[in-house]
């Protein structure tokens, strides 16, 4: 499958999930609902829901089955981002303002709410309208809701780097955003193989593997992009996790990398709110030259190598066609 091949699938499944969101988005008061779905409403790769469903069609499931799970995971996915541009007080996300500078802090706190509670409603009253199992919706709800634990576990360290001036070490940088991050891809395809029809145990442990795996490598391509990506393309301001004091593999990797006045110049703007413009720009270009770009390519790669060992094993599918390229997508995206 060529790359414009796994775009299309992601956006034809996107279109699918969206549609059935947006339904479940709906009530007064209006403005409340339209924060809620306000990031949903302005695009998104809605990967997650995709491992969903392509984790339960791998076992033989079909799109219907998945989508519940798809959906919840989507849910739970967006008020994570709507919590955490408060928390960073972030400008932009998509392309539009962030959730809190449209409709105000209490209306986003509110409508991150409704996407959490909702995850849970679609997760135990859909999945059993579209015949998957109670004691299978029951586990999902369980492994849902520790999940959620665990990404707050996650964000929360990530907090205690930023606030001190001590880095962490490479493995508790993965450690960090195994919490954080690959928690939801983990949980997502767990809940795509118990969608399906009759999986074994070691079928949802090699999906929930694969997911992990490809959480973590998502994240680290994430963090280069979130330093050196290009705005235009991600449609968040240049050099936003440097202002920001994310001690991220890309920054780390940067600052063993330089010396003298190349290291200065990143550390002056390193969780600098009030840094200029023109300072960010400089400290971007210093990371970019320090030659991050491979490095942290190379050890989203390591872990693709471990998700795609975890499916190794299944007959040829297009559903195992579909996440094998997504793994590759995921490692080589732009944004």
């Amino acid at each position: 499958m060529k790359a414009n091949s796994i775009k299309e699938e992601l956006e034809s499944c996107a279109s699918v999930v969206n549609r059935f969101l947006v339904s479940q988005l709906e009530g007064k008061p209006k403005e409340l609902y339209q924060a809620s779905s306000h990031y949903i409403r302005s695009g998104g790769k809605r990967l997650r829901p995709f491992m969903v469903i392509k984790s339960c069609e791998i076992l033989g499931g079909s799109l219907k089955q998945a989508l519940p799970a798809a959906a919840a995971v989507e849910l739970v996915h967006n008020f994570t981002l709507v919590h955490d541009d408060i928390m960073d007080n972030d400008d932009m996300r998509h392309g539009v303002a962030t959730v809190h500078r449209h409709f105000g802090v209490p209306l986003a706190v509110l409508g991150g709410d409704i996407l959490f509670s909702k995850a849970f409603e679609m997760l135990a009253l859909h999945s059993r309208k579209a015949g998957v199992q109670d004691r299978a919706i029951t586990s999902m709800v369980g492994r849902l809701s520790s999940a959620c634990t665990v990404l707050c576990e996650g964000q929360a360290v990530d907090i205690d780097f930023a606030s001190k001036a001590k880095f962490p070490t490479e493995s508790q940088y993965i450690n960090m955003i195994g919490k954080k991050t690959a928690a939801l891809f983990e949980v997502s395809c767990a809940m795509g193989a118990m969608s399906s029809p009759d999986p074994s145990d070691k079928d949802v442990e090699n999906l929930s593997s694969f997911g992990w795996n490809i959480g973590v490598a998502f994240q680290l391509v994430d963090d280069l992009i979130g330093v050196i990506g290009d705005p235009k393309l991600t449609g968040k301001a240049a050099g936003n996790d440097i202002r920001e004091g994310k001690k991220t593999l890309p920054i780390l990797l940067a600052l063993k990398n330089t010396k003298g006045d190349d290291k200065d110049i990143i550390l002056k703007v390193l969780g600098s709110k009030t840094a200029s413009v023109s300072d960010i720009d400089k400290a971007v270009q210093v990371v970019s030259d320090a030659g991050v770009d491979e490095d942290v390519r190379n050890a989203a790669r390591q872990h693709m190598k471990l998700a795609l060992e975890s499916i190794k094993g299944y007959e040829d599918s297009e559903a195992k066609q579909s996440l094998i390229c997504s793994a590759d997508f995921i490692v080589g995206r732009s944004l």
